[in-house]
């Protein structure tokens, strides 16, 4: 609606790349998407299975999650591209 990116756009576009299988392109769009899915999948395992330091590992990779989001976001007001 604003024109402006939130720190959250091009996730959907990510994800659609890579299940067409294009990881580069997937990774350019949004670089979270591959650690954020392989994480989801581990929490569903954890949950199932109940792994022994599982819920500190996941909250550590959440962190890391969030700050590739971050540096992403932070990269995208340096080089101006979050105006669309």
């Amino acid at each position: 609606m604003s024109g402006i990116d939130c720190p959250g756009c091009g996730l959907q576009r990510s994800i659609l790349a890579l299940l067409k299988g294009d990881v580069i392109n997937s990774f350019k769009l949004y670089p979270a998407t591959i650690p954020l899915i392989f994480i989801l999948i581990f929490t569903l395992l954890h949950l199932k299975m109940e792994f022994e330091h599982g819920a500190r590992l996941i909250k550590i990779v959440y962190a890391g999650v969030a700050v590739i989001i971050l540096i992403n976001y932070i990269y995208k007001i340096y080089t101006h591209q979050l105006i669309s």
